[in-house]
């Protein structure tokens, strides 16, 4: 049991999912290393949702309403943290969800399908029983889609994603939305919208957004989308992890 009264509660909270998740079983063991990596740049910004990330979000939302076919794509990371908030979300834009894994075995696939299914979200994708194709030029595992869900998906968002995927999916077409710590990752830079926060925070305001965003007229959302450069909101996003913390 961690106490509240401990400095690093939340955070605390939240290694606690990532280790349990692993524990479980749908959560491969480099799954943790990646969530330290990340933790350490969410100290960096201060342990809270930055302007630019703010921003980014909102453009995101406004481009997976817009989207013809958008879908979430989840791996074991994003799950152990936000799976009930990831759901949330896709009902509220009306997104698909599709299991994704760098590391996929069937029993992972397995673990996930019934987690979700759990969480009261019987129509996820990816599954074993999905009819599954393959994205030319990735050379992992993570180059299987769901026919119906990221195979032809016009926007995907993928948080705590692989830069080579990310590279990959928008050379194929797709627009590419990603939350990712590092505003210096090669996901962050291949996108088309990268949102420099917490998933754990990102996901919730994502939702409060929507329900705002889907009262607008459409042209709105485009004029959104239209004015947004992605690569100086990263350069903002850097800014606040060199001084965030501090200012």
């Amino acid at each position: 049991m961690i106490p509240k009264s401990h400095p690093r509660y939340e955070s605390l909270l939240l290694r606690d999912k990532i280790v349990k998740a692993s524990q479980k079983g749908y959560l491969a063991d480099s799954g943790m290393i990646a969530h330290g990596r990340g933790e350490a740049f969410d100290y960096l910004i201060g342990e809270k949702t930055t302007y630019p990330a703010k921003r980014a979000m909102y453009v995101a939302v406004a481009a997976l309403i817009l989207s013809n076919n958008p879908v979430i794509s989840v791996n074991g990371n994003a799950s152990a943290l936000a799976c009930d908030e990831i759901i949330e979300l896709a009902k509220s834009i009306n997104a698909k969800i599709e299991i994704n894994l760098f590391y996929r075995t069937d029993e992972r696939v397995r673990l996930l399908t019934k987690l979700y299914k759990d969480h009261g979200y019987d129509d996820i994708l990816g599954t074993l029983d999905d009819d599954i194709e393959y994205i030319d030029g990735i050379k992992n595992n993570r180059a299987s889609a769901s026919k119906t869900g990221i195979y032809s998906s016009d926007t995907i968002l993928v948080p705590l994603e692989d830069g080579d995927r990310a590279e990959i999916l928008k050379k194929s077409g797709k627009n590419i939305i990603t939350i990712d710590l590092n505003p210096l990752s090669r996901t962050s830079k291949m996108s088309d919208v990268s949102i420099m926060d917490n998933i754990v925070r990102a996901i919730p305001y994502m939702t409060k957004i929507a329900e705002d965003l889907k009262t607008q007229d459409k042209q709105v959302l485009i004029n959104i989308v239209n004015e947004f450069d992605n690569e100086e909101n990263l350069k903002e996003s850097s800014h606040y992890c060199k001084y965030g913390r501090y200012n």
